[in-house]
């Protein structure tokens, strides 16, 4: 029997040290459900509706527990100390320089090999809502302080994910979250992406060089790059574009606009992106405090394992992740992606699904 509870928990599958691992899935009214592991705080699945009233999952996913702590795609996993690249894996702090974990040539990547999507997260049931806790050593990584994180993710009613990222350290240390969600609204075996509509609210994004690390803020305006309208992605894909035939598609950091200025002593949360896939009309609208979004278009997704012992392919799905930019850290406005003692880090991002119809 199904549960009709808020929230339920039940044992998922075990990892190769033998552990564990379970699945919490939240619910609505609506009969939408998105389950959540306490591995890596990862977004399993996501069932929600096409305009018939059709459940399927609307994110890419894996078959086990097992499958995830080998993969190197990040499926829906929350991503930790650091999301995105640290040029080098270095950064000087205070006068300190610090080397961190080299785990994509010579750069740190989404927190380098141990980093949060492998952790096995304390879960709890607070108020209907998944809470999940972790205690980041000094060290983890390279990185200095020791950091506790609480991650609660809530779903209401009308649709809407919450992600409510909070974090403590007891010495200064760079910090960037985010959750690596793979979306394909369309929802089913063998569809990519290229049908659906994106837009974007930001006027600038960031040119990479080969390892991905940012070189220098362009416009959008005349280019692939600009979502500031609605905009089919297949057509962007086949944009000639020196930057899209560099990774094979986006993943490039977009500058968010901010909103506009309303006294308040944190960035409020604010609609920065939508996304619609016509065949199924399935919608989802993305809101966050954060001044960037990371569009990834699953371009190396070839050949990774995919759920029923699948294999995905290249655009199978997209990720728009929030969060500070790759690379900040190393930047002239790096101050603000520090946590300190007295400054703890805080982000909220929000994922909405309905339907047009």
């Amino acid at each position: 029997m199904i549960s009709t509870a808020p929230l339920s928990r039940e044992p998922w599958g075990m990892l190769p040290s033998g552990e564990t691992v379970h699945l919490f899935t939240l619910r609505n009214a609506h009969g939408m459900r998105v389950s959540i592991s306490e591995l890596g705080g990862t977004i399993v699945s996501w069932q929600a509706p096409d305009r018939a009233g059709r459940l399927a999952d609307i994110v890419l996913g894996h078959d086990s527990p097992a499958d995830y702590w080998e993969s190197k795609a990040y499926l829906g996993a929350l991503i930790g100390r650091w999301a995105n690249r640290i040029a080098g894996a270095r950064f000087t702090l205070e006068g300190i320089e610090y080397n961190v974990d080299r785990n994509e040539g010579e750069n740190l990547l989404h927190g380098g090999a141990t980093g949060f999507h492998r952790a096995l997260w304390q879960a709890s049931e607070e108020d209907g809502t998944l809470v999940l806790r972790l205690e980041s050593d000094e060290g983890d990584a390279g990185f200095p302080g020791n950091v506790r994180v609480q991650v609660r993710y809530t779903l209401d009613d009308a649709g809407e994910l919450t992600i409510d990222y909070r974090a403590n350290t007891d010495a200064p240390t760079p910090l960037n979250l985010t959750n690596h969600a793979y979306f394909n609204l369309a929802a089913h075996a063998g569809a990519d992406v290229k049908g659906h509509v994106l837009s974007i609210a930001a006027d600038a994004f960031l040119e990479v060089d080969a390892s991905l690390i940012p070189l220098r803020r362009t416009a959008v305006a005349g280019t692939a790059f600009d979502f500031r309208e609605p905009a089919p992605i297949g057509a962007r894909l086949d944009w000639p574009h020196e930057q899209i035939s560099l990774v094979r598609g986006f993943d490039h950091c977009y500058v968010l606009r901010e909103a506009p200025a309303g006294g308040q002593a944190e960035r409020p949360v604010r609609e920065v992106a939508t996304l619609y896939d016509p065949a199924s009309g399935r919608s989802m609208t993305v809101s966050t405090d954060q001044r960037g979004l990371q569009l990834y278009t699953g371009n190396y997704l070839d050949g990774v394992r995919a759920r029923n012992g699948g294999a995905y392919a290249q655009y199978a799905g997209l990720c728009l992740e929030a969060g500070g930019f790759p690379n900040q850290i190393n930047m002239a406005d790096r101050e603000e992606t520090i946590s300190r003692a007295d400054k703890p880090y805080r982000q909220v991002t929000k994922y909405r699904v309905d339907v047009r119809g």
